[in-house]
Formats: C-alpha cells, sequence, structure tokens
C-alpha cells in the first residue's frame, strides 16, 4: 500500500513543485526576517530562534496544501473509488497516506528547518543579534519541534481532507484555523479569553516549541504546546477515518 501511495504521489503534478516550492519558501522567508532585524544593544529583546525559524509560519501552508493533495485529488476524479477496490481495508490506506505525509513532511522539513538555521547564522551577528547554534539545547529543541511541528500540520490537514472530500475546501478549512484564530485572539480585549485561545488554538500552541527566551510570559508551555497541536492532528485523523469508514467515496 505504501509503494502504490508513493506511485501516485510522485506521479502528482502538485507534489513535483510543493516539495522544492515549501524549502524554498521557509528559507527565504527566514531570510528575510533575519536580514530585516537590527540591534544596537544586549539583543533588544530579539529571540533568535524564533526569528531565524519565522519561515515555518509561510512554509506550512505548503505542506497543508501537498497533505490534503494526497488525498483530496483522488476523492474529486474518483480515483478513491479505484483504490478502495483494490485494498478493501479503508483503515490501511489512510494509515499509508499518513506514513507517507508524515515521512515526506519530516524530510523536506528538516532541510527546511536546517536552512532557516543557517540563514540566521550567517546574518543575525552582522545585526548585533546572537546567532541560533544547534550545540544549545533551547535552539535544537526549536529547531526538532519545528519539524515535528510541521508533520504534524500535515498529518491535521490530511485528516481534514479525509472529512471534508474536497482539496480546496479542505486546505481552506485548515489554513483559516491555522492563522485566523490567532488573528482573532489579537483583537479580544479580554485577556484571559485571548491567552485561552492562543493555548489552545494549533498555530499559536504549537510555535511555542520554538521560543528559547521569556518562557515565563507564554500562553503554554514548549512541549504542551506541541502536544495540542498532536491532539488537534489524531483528532482529525480519528474523524477522517471514520468518515472512510462510513460513507462511499
Amino acid at each position: 500500500m505504501l509503494s502504490a501511495e508513493w506511485t501516485k504521489l510522485r506521479t502528482e503534478p502538485a507534489a513535483l513543485w510543493l516539495l522544492p516550492s515549501f524549502v524554498v519558501a521557509t528559507v527565504l522567508t527566514s531570510l528575510f526576517a533575519v536580514a530585516s532585524a537590527r540591534c544596537s544593544r544586549g539583543g533588544c529583546g530579539i529571540d533568535p530562534a524564533v526569528l531565524s525559524l519565522a519561515g515555518v509560519q509561510l512554509g506550512q501552508a505548503l505542506v497543508v496544501l501537498l497533505a490534503v493533495s494526497t488525498i483530496g485529488g483522488e476523492q474529486s476524479t474518483g480515483l478513491l473509488r479505484t483504490t478502495f477496490t483494490a485494498m478493501p481495508r479503508r483503515i490501511v490506506v489512510l494509515a499509508a497516506k499518513t506514513v507517507l505525509t508524515g515521512g515526506l513532511t519530516l524530510v523536506v522539513g528538516t532541510v527546511a528547518v536546517l536552512g532557516c538555521v543557517a540563514a540566521g547564522r550567517a546574518v543575525l551577528p552582522g545585526n548585533g543579534i546572537a546567532a541560533p547554534s544547534l550545540t544549545d539545547g533551547p535552539t535544537l529543541r526549536a529547531a526538532g519541534g519545528s519539524v515535528l511541528y510541521l508533520v504534524l500540520v500535515g498529518l491535521l490537514a490530511l485528516g481534514v481532507a479525509a472529512v471534508i472530500r474536497d482539496a480546496a475546501a479542505s486546505a481552506g478549512a485548515v489554513l483559516a484555523l491555522l492563522y485566523a484564530v490567532p488573528m482573532i485572539a489579537s483583537v479580544i480585549n479580554d485577556p484571559e479569553l485571548q491567552r485561552t485561545l492562543r493555548r489552545f488554538a494549533p498555530m499559536t500552541a504549537g510555535l511555542a516549541v520554538q521560543a528559547t527566551t521569556g518562557l515565563d510570559h507564554l500562553p503554554i508551555g514548549p512541549w504542551a504546546g506541541l502536544a495540542v497541536l498532536a491532539a488537534w492532528a489524531a483528532a482529525a485523523l480519528l474523524c477522517g477515518g471514520l468518515a472512510l469508514q462510513l460513507r462511499e467515496p
């Protein structure tokens, strides 16, 4: 099943440009972020890891598009019915898509995150900001956590696509969940409600793993925030599996 899913994905035109585009867009966004930062004294309260990994916030959108294409395209063309005829165990099909999506995102996410850290190391010292180093424990956690964040976003998108059955609608729903909720939280006047939304929204909770300074002021801790995103992804995949089992493709 994994071999079949890999064959379908690598012959999907969208995947051929989404993977390299994700790496390029993520690294270039981080490069722009670190090049724009300036500090003349004492670090200016800037977290170099968060700044260097800023491209993850844009790159995740391409991960979403890749994830929904692994199942949304088959659903829109009717190919999913053929897939289920060849492999009647639908949960196995979803599991294969999950492993493939997660594995690909892990590989390209690692490449992109390493590129972001390299951009920070190359540019930030010249701007008066300490360079992030993977030999530093918190920075290593931020980088590794960012890769896991991207994997979990991909799995969240895959689960949503299995439920909605339309690639465009699935991508729109996931992107709205990721980007719109933090925007709503930022305009709420109630500090407690604002903090609660940031603790449980998948993007703001998950990206807490990037922080290496000021952890006491975060709405949620780094690993706890990543666990929140993992819960979102698990719930989406569970709902997706149930949807595939209970209805016709």
